[in-house]
């Protein structure tokens, strides 16, 4: 049975050019067991991306299971359009405990995208509600990575390959992108002369992962944060990636003292069985919304399936999944030993041009090949032909594994990784880019 032709004959992949998805001997899973995928031929996959990052305690964990089967003994799934849910109501109480926001409300939806496209619109809505006129510009990072809604990606970079949306985007202030130094206080600059225009300023904090995982310090955030409180600015956190222990506290807006007025939250807080997402915001924002019955302050947005029970009910026994398991402390010792790890085995490789980590997120970039060459790709389909799940961003080698990863499935990952590298660059000189 040719899964692949199959696949191919009635599915179009996010990200894939459909021409040569079965040249480029994709994986088509069947089953999956703790940390592993396994294919329909019974090969096993360690998932090095998490499912590009979202699986966080890996695949059928019998707590999470249990919890959808619970849930689905009460109901699958009824509108949160004026109406609410028990399970829905519990895991806002549960996140709200834990989010880096002031007296949080939760709008739920169901991926990343969404999460931010709402805080987008609440941001420029918010001014609005206030009777604030010209505040409905954004300001936004270079080489940031917001998801493919048009709002998300007008705030996003353009050189993720966006180019053809270009008429459909908004402009936004941009400022320097981590890799640059002082790219905090040229955006704290920016706040300070365009604060009569802006709505929000929107920023992924401490690691840009689509970006290549550009990473920044937690302490360059103060003062584009105190440039924010100083002009009323709204803060805009997207940690639909960084969230839920990815950095090794359970949100990297701690990490950077940051306490933001929207919160985008996503990928982690299923523990990657459902989808959903939600926008947390703080109560300055929130009462802004308040006044008469489906008055002019009323937030006009909603999503079908937005606060799912199903999800719900695994989210919240995620959340208490990760305390009851100390899974933040298995991040950070993990995480430390990734990077001895990366810096003695990968480093020293000639292809190698730099290694970025925060947490377990991990980036090795490779010095440019010949034209076309590929070797991020190439890199990574020699792993996975070793067992290994691995997905380049360009010539960038992702590294994003489980929390609950173990220190031995670290060095296979990282052993993969050496012998690929090693492999498909052994004939070819590494040229700069």
């Amino acid at each position: 049975m040719d899964w692949i032709a199959r696949d191919a004959a009635v599915v179009w992949h996010g990200f894939t050019q459909m021409s040569c998805f079965g040249a480029n001997e994709p994986l088509i899973v069947e089953r999956a067991e703790g940390h592993e995928l396994i294919d329909t031929e019974g090969r096993r996959y360690l998932d090095a991306i998490s499912s590009v990052w979202v699986t966080t305690l890996g695949h059928r964990v019998r707590e999470l299971d249990e919890a959808i089967v619970r849930q689905l003994g009460a109901v699958a799934h009824s509108t949160m359009l004026g109406n609410g849910n028990t399970i829905v109501v519990e895991l806002a109480e549960a996140l709200a405990e834990v989010v880096p926001v002031e007296r949080p409300h939760f709008m739920f939806a169901s991926d990343g995208a969404a999460a931010v496209e709402q805080a987008l619109k609440i941001a420029f809505q918010y001014w609005l509600n206030l009777g604030v006129t010209g505040r409905q510009a954004f300001l936004a990072v270079g080489g940031a990575y917001h998801g493919d809604t048009i709002g998300a990606l007008s705030v996003g970079d353009e050189s993720f390959e966006s180019a053809a949306f270009d008429p459909l985007r908004f402009d936004v202030l941009r400022a320097p992108g981590y890799a640059e130094p002082g790219w905090a206080t040229a955006a704290a600059q920016l706040v300070a002369e365009h604060a009569e225009d802006l709505a929000a300023v929107v920023l992924e904090p401490l690691v840009q992962g689509a970006a290549g995982m550009q990473i920044a310090r937690p302490d360059d955030y103060g003062i584009l944060d105190q440039a924010c409180r100083n002009h009323g600015v709204l803060l805009v956190c997207d940690e639909v990636a960084t969230g839920f222990g990815r950095t090794g506290t359970l949100f990297a807006s701690e990490r950077c003292g940051l306490t933001p007025d929207l919160l985008c939250i996503g990928k982690g807080l299923t523990g990657g069985y459902l989808p959903m997402s939600a926008t947390a915001a703080s109560s300055r924002v929130y009462e802004a919304f308040l006044g008469e019955d489906l008055g002019p302050r009323t937030f006009y947005h909603g999503h079908s399936y937005a606060g799912n029970a199903l999800a719900a009910a695994v989210a919240l026994r995620h959340l208490r999944l990760l305390e009851e398991r100390d899974v933040l402390a298995n991040v950070r010792a993990r995480s430390r030993e990734l990077r001895t790890l990366l810096e003695q085995r990968i480093t020293p490789l000639p292809a190698v041009a730099e290694i970025r980590s925060e947490g377990l997120m991990a980036g090795v970039e490779l010095h440019t090949g010949t034209p076309g060459e590929r070797r991020g790709r190439l890199v990574c389909a020699h792993a996975v032909r070793n067992g290994v799940l691995l997905r380049p961003i360009g010539d960038v080698v992702i590294l994003v594994p489980p929390l609950s990863i173990t220190s031995a499935e670290l060095m296979q990952i990282v052993d993969a990784l050496s012998e690929a590298i090693t492999a498909v660059t052994a004939q070819q000189a590494p040229v700069s880019a």
